[in-house]
């Protein structure tokens, strides 16, 4: 196995950073896309890293954000057999307001089309877990079962504010080690708390090799930070590489109180089953 994070809001030297997501996975001989990226970051990105996406075999989008989402019309249309695996939500509109300032996250236009104009054999609508290949697998929805985590933000459905936005779509993923799971989050609008319960209650392992991914605790309130770290503490990972929307905060506090390796992520990282 093999990931290569294609965008992140860091980046190594020579590649380019951006706020946005986007990893390749290699394993069992199957190329799965995870997340596009926002911006141009992601083209510049696997040009310089000689990435071809002509032959990816599966997309998945872990949620319907713009920064998750913004090269998916470009990757469709280069990667023209390839099947997208989305959650029905990931394609409403939807909002972050701030300082009673609405601002569209949804995932572009373009990228909507892109999907509408997809033949259906190539779109999986995903809405409970779900096996990609050999190994690998989905979420679906995530049960929100703890009592401090939220979706991480003011989102809404509405430019208004009426409507909370829950992201129902947010999916993450899961590959079947010998050594444990590696798990791959995209924003982890879910709660990370939530997600690593739900899949240890789906698969029954609770070795985790590898933890990675953005975990939208930016804005986590005090409290919420505290018990993350307090159940990330008790758990059997053996690696842990925060992510585009971690924050620098929790990702510091990670280092400094978990009990196992931190490593933040960037573009440009390779993360091999076995390896470092």
């Amino acid at each position: 196995m093999k990931l290569t994070i294609l965008t992140d809001n860091h980046a190594a030297p020579g590649l380019a950073c951006e706020h946005g997501f986007a990893v390749l996975i290699e394993t069992g001989g199957k190329r799965i896309l995870f997340d596009t990226g926002q911006l141009g970051a992601f083209d510049a990105n696997c040009r310089a890293l000689g990435i071809d996406l002509s032959d990816i075999d599966i997309i998945v989008l872990s949620h319907g954000h713009y920064d998750h989402t913004g090269n998916l019309a470009d990757v469709l249309r280069i990667a023209n057999r390839t099947t997208l695996y989305l959650h029905p939500s990931a394609l409403v509109e939807r909002y972050s307001i701030r300082n009673d300032k609405p601002k569209p996250i949804d995932m572009p236009e373009a990228a909507k089309r892109a999907i509408d104009e997809l033949p259906k054999e190539r779109i999986v609508w995903v809405t409970e877990p779900t096996r990609l290949t050999d190994g690998v697998f989905l979420t679906g929805p995530v049960p929100r079962q703890t009592t401090f985590e939220d979706a991480g933000g003011p989102f809404f459905f509405d430019p208004d504010g009426k409507t909370p936005d829950p992201i129902e779509d947010d999916l993450s993923l899961w590959i079947e080690q010998p050594e444990g799971l590696t798990v791959l989050a995209g924003c982890c609008h879910s709660g990370i708390v939530n997600t690593l319960d739900y899949i240890e209650n789906i698969t029954g392992q609770k070795r985790i090799a590898t933890l990675i991914g953005g975990m939208h605790l930016s804005a986590a309130s005090p409290e919420r930070l505290d018990r993350t770290i307090e159940s990330l503490a008790t758990r059997n990972i053996s690696r842990l590489i925060p992510c585009h929307c971690t924050g620098q905060i929790a990702a510091e506090r990670f280092r400094e109180e978990l009990p196992y390796p931190v490593e933040a992520g960037y573009a440009g990282m390779v993360v091999e089953s076995g390896k470092g």
